[in-house]
């Protein structure tokens, strides 16, 4: 029988519906899996079990009212974790470092309004480096965030926090920020799904201060599927974003995306570095071979 931290965030909140498993249930197993497995990956800086357990319980109501539950929210009761460097209210953000170590927001960042809304549950908030600068997850605040799959190795960064929680099946799909690969390498190192969105993709508001415009928010999943669920939940145009992309037309949602044949593509790779620095031979090696399996594909 599958145990419930195998589930994939879709099958999760299908199975909510589908009242086989409660919000409660999903989300008492996570935080037990949190306490056994987040010594070892680093993957939380503050957890919020009390505040998941009351949304949990306010989400096992609304199915127990629920006459169609086709109108639930879509990731009703499926638990994630949002990255500490986005502004959570009433919750420490600490933006990695000893300085914002006791700062609590007064507002939400919209992606993790939206999230709620679409029904998701955060455990807490998930290590990053200090101010999200470095490509491994590592602080003074905590230990340093590991690929469960080798715990002597790090998550990477600057998301490693969100991708060591989801790899070790803490949480099925959680929110990372990307602008210089923050999401692409945790997923690399984690072995997980990771989207770099393009800008206006996902609203940075309310409060947006990366004047360099590089960074991006986006999903770590460990199925495409649940990636593109989260962009269905949070790639809504907010008020203020200075420059949004346009909703998908009626009707279509990236979900639907996946089951769409994509035609013939084009795949750019290089290898130069931009820093002069050599390439490991065993990332070569993996290098060619998905390019091989690109070109096969």
């Amino acid at each position: 029988m599958t145990q419930l931290h195998e589930l994939s965030a879709l099958d999760a909140a299908a199975a909510v519906r589908r009242r086989e498993v409660s919000p409660v249930e999903l989300v008492e197993h996570a935080l037990r899996r949190l306490g056994e497995h987040d010594p070892k990956v680093g993957a939380f800086v503050t957890v919020t079990a009390d505040a998941a357990m009351q949304h949990a319980r306010a989400a096992e109501h609304a199915v127990t009212q629920a006459d169609d539950p086709s109108t639930l929210p879509p990731l009703l009761g499926v638990p994630t974790a949002i990255k500490d460097l986005n502004n959570t209210a009433g919750v420490p953000t600490k933006l990695g470092s000893r300085a914002f170590a006791a700062w609590v927001p007064d507002v939400d960042d919209h992606v993790v309004t939206l999230l709620r809304t679409a029904g998701a549950i955060s455990l807490g908030k998930t290590a990053t480096p200090e101010f999200g600068l470095p490509c491994y997850t590592e602080t003074d605040l905590g230990p340093p965030a590991r690929t469960p799959w080798d715990l002597t190795r790090s998550a990477g960064g600057s998301s490693g926090g969100a991708g060591a929680a989801v790899a070790a099946g803490i949480v099925p799909i959680a929110q990372g920020s990307d602008g210089g690969g923050s999401i692409r390498i945790p997923a690399s190192a984690c072995g997980l799904v990771g989207l770099k969105t393009s800008r206006g993709r996902i609203s940075k508001g309310p409060l947006d201060f990366d004047s360099s415009r590089l960074s991006v928010y986006g999903p770590l999943a460990r199925t495409v599927r649940d990636a593109a669920a989260f962009l269905d939940a949070t790639a809504i145009p907010q008020p203020g974003d200075p420059n949004p992309l346009p909703a998908l037309p009626p009707g279509e949602s990236f979900l639907g995306w996946c089951d769409r044949e994509p035609g013939r593509l084009r795949i750019g790779r290089y290898l130069d570095s931009p820093i002069g620095s050599e390439l490991d031979p065993q990332v070569r090696a993996a290098w060619e071979q998905a390019s091989a399996l690109l070109a096969d594909l």
